[in-house]
């Protein structure tokens, strides 16, 4: 089977660099590469013609459109029998396209997701971060994983999709705030097969720093509501869980003030989800300093995600503004 690979790219030229190093020793040779560069101005087009003969690659620009209208270009220029997205501040395991193919050559299926992880020559914040977003005790608990609420529905950091799906579906309708979801959705809704490839995990950075993450964890959980407006069924309760985790952390801090036995009992329930956290992301990287980081982590993706969730629920869904 041929994949062909799309990756977006905007302003990203050494993240692209280490993406394409890690495509290079690929146990499973038969694919292409589309590089789209999405209206940079720091653009990659040296570093990409640089892999000119290890890969079979091609470098495209055009105006910025946000990443699902470029995935889009790419799947309009791909040879291949399966487009595979990538992130381009993912690092790709060297067996990655020998997963895939083998397990759809005994378990077809029309779209497929697989699971993200952290590399060890990541920094200790982007680990932490890492973890938080896979947490059990964060909602990053249902990412990647087929036990998740409802249908899976795989991300565009690893994610892949059928020609057959292609044909018939076309690409995203939305280019950025949960383009991604709303197409696995449209696809499972046509009746294609689609699901999790356990083993096709990927690398993922996130971000470097944790006001990044904020900003991007933020606008996540507004476009949580976004989707909304497209499948209002596809709000879940666990969706909610950030906004009250949000609402619990102000009311803990103001029980406090006052003091009495339900500040206590607040700060006890706070302190137990802390040490939980400490302790399992502590035995998961071995690290005291990266369990540390993870609570900030936590912490931080949950009232980034519960603040954007509120403001756009407030302003979309209750006020019936645009």
């Amino acid at each position: 089977m041929l994949f062909s690979v799309i990756i977006p790219l905007y302003n990203r030229p050494q993240e692209i660099k280490e993406l394409l190093e890690t495509l290079t020793v690929q146990t499973w040779k038969l694919f292409e590469v589309l590089v789209i560069e999405d209206g940079s101005v720091n653009d990659a087009e040296e570093i990409v013609k640089s892999f000119d003969g290890k890969l079979d690659i091609r470098y495209f620009k055009k105006q910025n459109e946000g990443q699902g209208f470029t995935r889009n270009f790419g799947f309009e220029r791909a040879k291949g029998d399966y487009f595979v997205i990538f992130d381009s501040d993912c690092l790709i395991p060297e067996n990655y396209f020998e997963t895939v193919n083998n397990f759809l050559n005994n378990n077809w299926l029309d779209a497929y997701g697989g699971p993200d992880d952290s590399h060890p020559s990541f920094t200790d914040v982007q680990k932490a971060i890492s973890y938080s977003m896979t947490s059990p005790f964060t909602t990053g608990g249902i990412r990647g994983n087929k036990k998740g609420i409802g249908q899976f529905h795989p991300r565009s950091f690893n994610m892949g999709v059928s020609r057959k799906v292609w044909e018939k579906l076309g690409g995203f309708i939305i280019t950025r705030s949960a383009e991604d979801l709303e197409y696995s959705i449209r696809i499972h809704s046509a009746g294609f097969k689609i699901g999790l490839i356990p083993d096709a995990k990927v690398y993922h950075k996130r971000r470097t720093n944790f006001r990044l993450f904020f900003k991007q964890i933020h606008f996540f959980g507004r476009a949580r509501i976004n989707l909304y407006t497209f499948y209002p069924k596809e709000l879940k309760w666990v969706h909610f869980f950030p906004a009250v985790f949000t609402l619990g952390l102000i009311f803990t801090l103001l029980s406090n003030i006052f003091g009495g036995w339900l500040a206590e009992v607040c700060d006890s329930l706070l302190a137990i989800w802390i040490l939980l956290i400490f302790f399992h992301a502590w035995w998961k990287n071995q690290s005291v300093k990266v369990a540390f980081l993870s609570v900030i982590a936590a912490f931080t993706q949950l009232i980034a995600y519960g603040l954007g969730f509120m403001q756009d629920f407030w302003k979309r869904i209750v006020l019936k503004q645009s």
